[in-house]
């Protein structure tokens, strides 16, 4: 049942592509370029209310879930050797994921053969000076929040991290007295997440604005070469990701690497096919303990990597962001894309694993950015065939970080 799903959301997703783009089209042809503005702007109502509602679970499902995730770790003193080294190995595989994808994106380009019309360049033209004029200052004032309740209020996801990550460690410090709100939380990050199955089922109408909208004012091959060019660099970038992980592999490993990557074909298999990492988790940790990593390791290892370690989704999500801020020609310097970065850090943390949960987290960070959100629209369309890669990259990431712990812990197998 749990397959059945997302499958028939991308089936409704791929109809409403190439409806879209047949209407969009058909528009573009049959009428003129006035009366076809028109249509776009109206047709265009779809994708703002798929995109408001994406926006408006934003703020509560990264505080329940990041809480939740961090309490669960309990007393910060008492997770040792083993936490120490796996966040350590967590963070900085997903800052080395980041980089790729902004390396990437930045050396191929491949948004900036959508052309904008002046109309749009000049309505965008105050947005780009606001994005290139922040600054690691402006970030630094904005981090911390004045109220959580204005915080939330107006969907700044820093400030809400920021809050949820004293609450989820002052939760942890208070041990069983503390129980009950972790257990509340963790049953509204469940309702949130069933909202987010809810708001997914509008994604079909949103994605038939969207395409329509742009077709109906656009050539056709203009935006089929965007495509083909934003899904090719895309996995130029997750190859590299995967040659960065086969050679740290055998640096760990040696020749047991061929070994633990035949044990490995079975779950990527599924995460490629089911565009699902967790719904792998049970085959995964069968096979790490079978590869002969003790199960106190797998068992603390795997959780803990859903939520912090998922490195397909980071590459992506640096990826998507910047191809945004291409296709509306927004210039973003080195310093606000490092800055970009970090952000993404810090936001993706606690709600990996949800569906759809890259979108969500690039959504918060372009707001932030100031870089028209709309644009996911554009890339949902694709976001399935993006999504079975960086599944089953997400997977190999984890299964590599269980085995580096394990052999930083010198467990002999």
């Amino acid at each position: 049942m749990q397959t059945t799903k997302p499958n028939k959301i991308t089936r409704n997703i791929l109809i409403a592509m190439v409806l879209g783009m047949g209407v969009g089209v058909l528009i573009h042809h049959t009428q003129t370029p006035e009366t076809a503005k028109s249509w776009s702007e109206y047709l265009k109502v779809l994708a703002t209310i798929f995109i408001r509602l994406v926006q408006m679970i934003i703020a509560p499902l990264v505080f329940s879930t990041l809480v939740v995730g961090i309490a669960k770790l309990g007393d910060v003193k008492a997770v040792g050797r083993i936490g120490g080294k796996a966040m350590l190995w967590f963070f900085t595989a997903s800052l080395i994921s980041l980089l790729i994808g902004m390396f990437w994106v930045n050396f191929l380009q491949p948004g900036t053969g959508l052309v904008l019309t002046s109309a749009e360049t000049e309505s965008l033209g105050s947005i780009a000076e606001t994005t290139t004029s922040f600054s690691v200052q402006h970030f630094v004032e904005h981090i911390i929040p004045k109220s959580v309740f204005e915080a939330l209020a107006t969907n700044e996801i820093l400030q809400i991290v920021v809050f949820s990550i004293f609450f989820g460690l002052a939760a942890a410090s208070q041990g069983e007295s503390a129980q009950q709100v972790v257990k509340a939380l963790e049953k509204v990050s469940h309702i949130i997440l069933k909202m987010v199955g809810y708001v997914m089922q509008v994604a079909p109408f949103g994605v038939f604005g969207a395409i329509s909208a742009v077709f109906a004012v656009r050539e056709m091959g203009e935006l089929l070469w965007t495509y083909a060019n934003y899904f090719g660099s895309f996995l130029i970038g997750i190859g590299s990701l995967w040659v960065l992980f086969l050679l740290v592999g055998y640096v760990l490993l040696g020749k047991q690497l061929k070994i633990l990557l035949k044990k490995l074909v079975g779950p990527l298999m599924i995460a490629f096919g089911t565009t699902s990492s967790e719904a792998v988790f049970p085959k995964l940790t069968e096979e790490l303990e079978g590869f002969g990593i003790p199960n106190k390791v797998v068992s603390f290892m795997l959780p803990l990597g859903y939520s912090f370690n998922l490195d397909g989704s980071m590459m992506y999500m640096t990826f998507a962001s910047l191809f945004i801020a291409q296709v509306y020609h927004i210039p973003l310097d080195f310093g606000t894309q490092l800055t970009m970065l970090l952000v993404l850090l810090l936001t993706s943390k606690g709600i990996a694993g949800v569906p759809r949960a890259s979108l969500v987290v690039v959504a918060a960070t372009c707001g932030m950015f100031k870089i028209p959100i709309e644009g996911i629209a554009l890339i949902l369309p694709i976001d399935h065939f993006c999504d079975m890669f960086r599944s089953a990259t997400n997977v190999m990431g984890n299964a590599l970080a269980t085995v580096a712990v394990d052999k930083w812990e010198k467990n002999k197998r």
